[in-house]
Order: structure tokens, then sequence, then C-alpha cells
């Protein structure tokens, strides 16, 4: 698409940073999310902004109540996360449906295909068909910060919220954006009393039904002139209708085809549809995910291909696109000798002196979303369950209801303080309030560790870094009813073993508040540690250290001559070293080697 200059010029911007560019020239005011890749970057960019607010709220459901609020208030306001967190934000987004807007409102949810960074590849398009909630989605960097800025005009006009959709490609890949100059609400921020359209008792949401039919019939009118839904002629022998970044592999793997191009994904614009399918000779939909633009084609009576020759599973690509509709063969390639890297705990994590304790009491653990989730891979494989963010306690509490009297010591549930704040903390209550005894594992790493060390209620800091009250996680515990809460440091190894074996044994609920910062926080690197070093004539080769699975501890294979030439028996196959570029001074690896062969490196 082209993109004209402006007196402001035109910027390079991933998707991310075009949202927020385009919230800031629509004049939001109020911004509220919960980081989630791929939607952690928009706030992170918007609150660079003058003149604006942007928080990180404790969940995806707060951020929503806090923008809709913000709107009531007479400002245009936005709210973001990932697909999961429309999950925990449905609530309020589908009352919002029927209460409408004062100023705009939009709801950002980034999809992950080929689940990048998450538990699903759920299709939050049926989000907007399901709560009556327009959306649009762009295909490219242009069109998401231009999409953003309209779907804040749409939203006071049609009185709604609105979805603006993105993928992961959308929101990282970079592409040329036009700068434009910031605008407005058309009327001056307010609150104007409106029982009737703000109060959704029954007799009111009733009649807030009615609306919502209408405007969705308004809405279906509008798709059909939208721009960005258009025919784009070409071989009219093949047809095709796409949607955001499809649209981009479609046109590069079928530059001649005719393409219906939609960006307003809800409602659709089905003449359009008709008069396309009238000018084609064959009809296919290319979409990723879910056949949601193919179910509406053929619900039409239009014959279509869809994902009977369209995976449903992953991203796409010009490769698959081309290869799917033409029946081509795909090219054979040998595959590349690359060596498997499995992701893992950094360096001086604090979690993995936790995990080691773990395995070796051989305790069911139910986790959680966060870095914490790792452990479950070799050689830790100390986690045992992952469903959603905040279910690790409910799964420690149903588990240890199931198994009865003969569960208590054989459950435990850890949990990352960001996701205890944003969801775990009413798991917490059920287990008291119902006589629970799990013991709760809280991870205190003073960051929201996994999306790239953003703040939240426990860390003291705001979004733009500015000192606030830092929320006591001891005493929160404390205040629900737990009546034994603990905190330990969990590089002291001894320590930690020691009082996870007396908590999972107690017949009661338990909180351990394992309390060291993230090893990547700019503040904890700069402190001075001690580098770990390997003693080679004290090395036995026990493998000891290595079950740690850190980084650092890399392992050198000997042949027997070189073990013979090195002093060391025939039989030894190799020794441990540990990289001084990789070792963070942690001091969990030394009480491991009962022949105290690592020792503080002297500088």
């Amino acid at each position: 698409m082209s993109v004209p200059a402006t007196k402001e010029g035109v910027r390079l911007l991933s998707g991310n940073e075009a949202i927020a560019r385009g919230a800031f020239e629509a004049g939001v005011k109020v911004a509220s999310g919960y980081p989630g890749t791929p939607s952690t970057e928009i706030l992170e960019n918007f609150v660079q902004y003058e003149g604006v607010y942007a928080e990180w709220a404790p969940n995806e459901k707060v951020a929503v109540e806090v923008a809709i609020g913000a709107s009531m208030g007479g400002v245009r306001a936005l709210a973001t996360m990932k697909h999961v967190g429309v999950n925990v934000a449905a609530d309020p987004i589908f009352t919002a449906s029927y209460t409408g807007v004062r100023g705009g409102l939009v709801i950002v949810t980034a999809d992950d295909p080929e689940l990048h960074s998450s538990q699903n590849e759920q299709d939050n398009r049926h989000y907007a068909v399901a709560a009556k909630i327009p959306m649009l989605e762009p295909s490219d960097s242009f069109e998401a910060k231009e999409y953003t800025r309209l779907a804040y005009e749409l939203s006071e006009r049609y009185d709604t919220p609105f979805f603006l959709r993105t993928t992961t490609r959308i929101s990282h890949a970079k592409g040329v954006v036009r700068l434009d100059e910031p605008t407005g609400p058309p009327f001056a921020p307010g609150f104007v009393r409106d029982p009737a359209k703000w109060v959704m008792l029954p007799v009111n949401a009733k009649k807030r039904h009615v609306v919502v039919e209408e405007r969705t019939k308004a809405l279906r009118e509008f798709a059909e002139t939208f721009d960005g839904n258009r025919i784009e002629w070409g071989d009219r022998s093949l047809g095709i209708i796409t949607a955001g970044v499809s649209y981009q592999y479609v046109r590069e793997a079928f530059p001649d085809a005719s393409v219906l191009k939609l960006g307003l994904v809800y409602p659709l614009p089905e003449r359009l549809f008709r008069e396309f399918a009238a000018g084609v000779s064959r009809v296919v939909v290319v979409e990723e995910l879910d056949p949601y633009l193919e179910t509406h084609v053929k619900a039409l009576g239009i014959p279509a291909q869809g994902k009977e020759l369209i995976p449903i599973v992953g991203e796409l690509d010009p490769r698959i696109v081309r290869r799917g509709i033409t029946g081509e063969a795909a090219p054979v390639r040998a595959p590349e000798a690359v060596p498997p890297r499995p992701p893992n705990l950094c360096p001086g994590c604090p979690h993995r002196g936790l995990f080691f304790a773990l395995k070796k009491l051989k305790v069911a653990v139910t986790g959680d979303i966060g870095c914490s989730t790792l452990a479950a891979l070799p050689p830790l494989g100390a986690m045992d369950t992952c469903v959603c963010m905040g279910a690790s306690i409910g799964n420690a509490h149903g588990m240890e209801k199931a198994l009865g009297p003969e569960g208590v010591g054989k459950v435990v549930s850890v949990i990352g303080d960001s996701t205890f704040l944003h969801s775990g903390i009413t798991g917490l209550m059920d287990i008291v309030y119902n006589k629970g005894c799990s013991t709760v594992i809280l991870l205190d790493n003073s960051i929201t560790a996994m999306t790239g060390a953003q703040e939240n209620p426990s860390t003291g800091k705001t979004l733009r870094g500015e000192p606030t009250h830092r929320l006591d996680l001891p005493g929160l515990c404390r205040a629900i009813g737990v009546e034994h809460v603990y905190v330990v440091n969990p590089h002291d190894m001894e320590q930690t073993e020691r009082v996870l074996r007396r908590e999972i044994s107690r017949p009661a609920p338990s909180v351990v508040i394992t309390e060291a910062p993230c090893a990547l926080l700019p503040e904890h690197r700069k402190k001075v540690r001690p580098v770990y070093e390997v003693v080679p004539d004290l090395c036995t080769g026990c493998k000891a250290c290595s079950r740690l699975g850190c980084p650092a501890i890399e392992w050198l294979h000997f042949t027997p001559e070189e073990a013979a030439a090195a002093g060391k028996k025939a039989t030894q196959k190799g020794m441990a070293r540990i990289s001084p570029l990789l070792c963070d001074g942690c001091n969990q690896c030394p009480p491991l080697c009962k022949f105290k062969a690592i020792v503080a490196r002297q500088s």
C-alpha cells in the first residue's frame, strides 16, 4: 500500500508501535492493559507520548473496566491484551457491547498463531460475533495505525466498543507508517448521567439489546462500502478471499489473482462477497486458524474452498498458501544439522533452586504461566500441569480434594508474583475458605519476567517507572487467612528444601514465598557477585551439578587417553566446567558437589 508523505513524514514502525501511534493521534487519554506477547509493546510505546495516561493493570478484566470508565468519562480509551487475555476480560466486554460508549473505546486482541508464546491458538474473531462488537483487522503496520484511528471515529459514530485484532506477525513486523497530527473526540471530557445507558439492570439491558441489533444492521451496511473491504480484480480464474497478514501471503503467492481483501472482519459484507464470487471462476478462502470467513461465505450459498486446502493449525506463509491452492508438491530440502536448543531458565534464575528441591521431594507440581513453566522440561522436569493464568492454585486444591487425606504432602502449587496478583488470589481464598491444606509456592522475582520485565503491583513502580505503593505479599496472604506464611531465599538450597519438606506435610494451608530478583534485572546485574569455577583435580565427573540444568555449567568430554594425560582415571569420560561469561554467582551449584570441586573463582 502506498504511504503518502506529510510534513511530519513517515516512520518504519512495528505493528505494535503503529497502534500506539494511532492511539496517540486519535487523542487517546487513558490506556490500560496487562503484558502478554504479542501485545506488550503497545503500551510500552504509548506511555512515551506526552499528555497521556497509561498503566499496567493487575489483569485484563481490570484493564477493560478502567478503559470503560474512561470512555464513560468522555475521553478516548484503549485496552490491550493478548488473545487469552480476552477470556479474562470477557465479562465486562460483553456488557460494554450493550452500554456502548461516550469516548471511543478500542480493545486490542493480539492473537498468536503458531503458539510462539501461548498455551493455545484460539481465534478471537469469534469474540466479535459472540459479543456483537465490530472488529477491524490490519494487514500491515500502515493499516495498524490507520485502523486504530478509524476505530475511534467509528466507535463514537456507532456507539460501540471496537475490537482491533492483530496477530504475531503484524504485531512485530515493521512497515512504513505515515505520521499525522493528533486529534481527539468532538466533545469535552465529562460524565453524563444516563442510567438507561450505563446501568445494566434487566429493564435497561433489554432496551439496549435492541440498540445493539440496530447498530449491527447499520454496521453491515457500512461494511459494504468501507474502503478497507475492497476487490482487487486480476486473473478471474482464481478469486481469493482473505484478511490480515494472510493478505500479504496471498499477494506474494498469487500476484495476478483476483482478491477480496477484508479490513472489517465483523460484520461482514454479504453483497461484496456475492459480487466477488460472481466475477471469478473459483473461490478460495485463505485465513489462519479457524474457517471463520469460510463459514460465512458458505452460509451465503457461495461454493468455496478453504480448510481442505489451507491448514487450520499454525501460521501460514506464501509457500504454504501456494502449495495448498495449486496442489504443488512441497520442495524437498535436506534438514539442516542444527543442534537442539530447548528453552531454559537463565543462569542465576532463582526458580532453578526451588524446582531442583521439588524434584527431590517427588511431589506433584501444579504450575502456572510464566518463566517457571520452563521447569517442566528436562533436566529439572519438576512441573506437571499448566492450564492458564492462576490455575495452579485451584488445580492443587482440586487434586488434593480428589486424593483425600492421602493427598496431603503430595501436591504443591507454584505461581509467579505477577500471575498470583493477576488471578491467583481468589484460588488461595478458596483453599482457606473450603478448608484445604495445599501448599502454595509464590515465586517473587520482583518483576513480570517472561513478557520482558514489566512492573506489577508488587514491584513498587508504575508503567512509567515512577515509585508507588509496593504490595506486601506476605501480608496479603495472611489477610486472606493463611496462618503459615514463610519467605525463603531460593538460592539457599538447604533452607529452601527444609522449609518445603515441613510445609508440604502440614495438614493446613501454607504459603512459601521464594524471594530473589530476576537475574536479568539491571539492578541485579550491577551487583558484584562471585563467579564460580570447577577445580579439575577435585571433579570426579559425577554430574551432580549438571542436574541443575544451568546453562553456565558445561561438560567436557574426554577420551581415555586425554583423561590419563590429565592425571585422571582412564575410566573417566569428562568433567564439569563453569563458563565465566555465563555464571551469575547465584551459589546454587556449590552445595551440590560433595567433593567440594566448585569454588569461587580467584580474580
